[in-house]
């Protein structure tokens, strides 16, 4: 069995909230768009009680929240949207650096068609309010071709909350947009966009326990946007595309279960994370906190923890952690194999961010989920960083083998091809060579696989070597010829 905690990637459904989106999919199936029919009506009017409901969640009005597929396109929606839609004399577009890919990407796709994109930096892991935005920068990179500032609320690593009621002061009284991700946010800690003074805010209804593939924006009356998508003119010509009843009012019951048991909830979460934290401290030497200190206040999500162990392999780390599903970065960046954009802007190391773990706690995490990952995590933690990892021997289907010492792990269910590159035993030359690549050991060492031209899968053959061809191929591989093609 495994245990959950990456809740900043997704949560599953309340069972409460499936049993209000289940009528949605067989009995009240009707497309709200299809007005002219009683199921159509029924369709209709449960969409709009939803957003109605949603809205008064978050302090808007119902008119102000258009129903999306998740908080990306939100995001899109919003800085796209925006930017396209105002004169070309305002083409400047602030933001900070540790934003979710959702919103940098857009940002980098304008800045590639004319725009100046200004990201700036945070408070360093040093500091108690590390990961923080001070006000002030936003205040100076204000220009009068500013167009929109974007700043999320809480962030998905680290959990840090921004100042962004104080930001959006500042924006307001300059006549700059300002645009919130508040995905992490809604749900876990009051929300209020009058009180924030935010133009435009996204969030997305499956991190608190909603489905996926429905989101929000809300978009201050007033605003105006450019649509991404057209076809039939639904949500006022902003989005167009069918509505997702059940999903919109799967959206509409998690906010209110959510903001109702805030309070309780909030408490117990944030004793659990603290538990996790001290436990951590206690087995282990070596654990530094990542993102704003664990004290009560306003700085940091209450069941938001991440942190960095020293002297362990990353990628190693990972893979032992088999049965407790954490995370060392955004879910929605797995596919990249850089090192956590938002870990590294607090100034860690390559080797800190990449050994750095993002523990969720929700609403079905226990106290017993609690304890079993501190001695789980303190275990792989201790084998690693006392050498027992990767063992020096595997049996296996085969290979020759060229290091027993290398830092990183076996990947099981790898695509296999025609060819291995070996490299040596020295850690720098894997990293030179490979670049982050696992390794893969078996068969009595191990055999170094390389990234494909898609930078996911592995290629490696492996043979099963006499103890003297191992040798012979060691001596081999420890002087200049470090990379060359293994004898059939």
């Amino acid at each position: 069995m495994t245990i959950y905690m990456d809740y900043h990637a997704t949560t599953p459904v309340d069972p409460r909230v499936l049993q209000a989106m289940l009528p949605y999919f067989t009995e009240k199936f009707g497309n709200p768009g299809s007005v002219n029919h009683a199921l159509g009506r029924e369709a209709q009017q449960a969409v709009e009680e939803a957003r109605g409901r949603i809205a008064e969640a978050v302090g808007a009005q119902p008119r102000e929240i258009v129903f999306t597929s998740g908080a990306t396109e939100s995001n899109n929606l919003a800085l796209r949207g925006a930017a396209q839609r105002q004169p070309q004399r305002k083409r400047h577009l602030v933001s900070v650096a540790t934003e979710h890919r959702a919103v940098l990407d857009p940002l980098r796709r304008l800045g590639r068609q004319g725009w100046d994109v200004t990201l700036l930096d945070v408070a360093p892991a040093d500091r108690p309010d590390a990961g923080r935005l001070d006000p002030q920068q936003v205040a100076d990179a204000l220009r009068p071709d500013t167009l929109l500032v974007s700043v999320m609320l809480a962030n998905n690593e680290i959990g840090v909350l921004q100042a962004v009621a104080e930001i959006g002061r500042l924006c307001r009284a300059a006549g700059v947009l300002l645009h919130c991700d508040a995905t992490q946010a809604v749900g876990k800690v009051p929300v209020d966009v009058q009180q924030l003074h935010v133009d435009l805010m996204s969030f997305s209804a499956h991190k608190l326990y909603g489905p996926k593939g429905v989101g929000a924006l809300y978009v201050r009356r007033g605003v105006r946007l450019q649509p991404l998508l057209d076809g039939g003119g639904q949500e006022w010509g902003l989005r167009s595309g069918t509505l997702n009843a059940a999903g919109i009012v799967g959206f509409a019951a998690a906010v209110t279960l959510a903001v109702q048991e805030m309070p309780d909830e909030s408490a117990r979460l944030r004793t659990l994370r603290d538990r996790l934290y001290a436990g951590l401290c206690r087995e282990l030497d070596g654990v530094l906190l990542n993102g704003p200190v664990l004290q009560p206040g306003a700085l940091r999500l209450p069941g938001n923890l991440n942190c960095s162990f020293e002297g362990v392999d990353g990628e190693a780390l990972m893979a032992r952690l088999t049965q407790l599903a954490v995370s060392s970065g955004s879910a929605c960046t797995s596919a990249n194999p850089e090192p956590s954009h938002v870990v590294r802007a607090l100034g860690r190391s390559a080797a800190l961010t990449r050994a750095s773990l993002r523990f969720g706690l929700g609403r079905f995490s226990t106290a017993a989920d609690v304890e079993f990952a501190i001695g789980y995590v303190a275990e792989a933690v201790r084998a690693l960083a006392g050498g027992a990892w990767p063992p020096r021997c595997w049996p296996g289907e085969g290979g020759i083998a060229i290091s027993a010492a290398s830092p990183y792990v076996p990947s099981a269910g790898l695509r296999r091809g025609r060819g291995c590159r070996a490299a040596t035993a020295r850690e720098d030359a894997i990293t030179r060579h490979m670049r982050g690549a696992a390794a893969h050991a078996w068969g009595g060492g191990t055999c170094v696989g390389r990234r494909s031209v898609r930078g996911t899968a592995l290629v490696a053959r492996r043979r099963q070597p006499a103890y003297r061809e191992r040798q012979a191929a060691r001596r081999a591989l420890s002087g200049p010829a470090a990379r060359r093609e293994l004898p059939p």
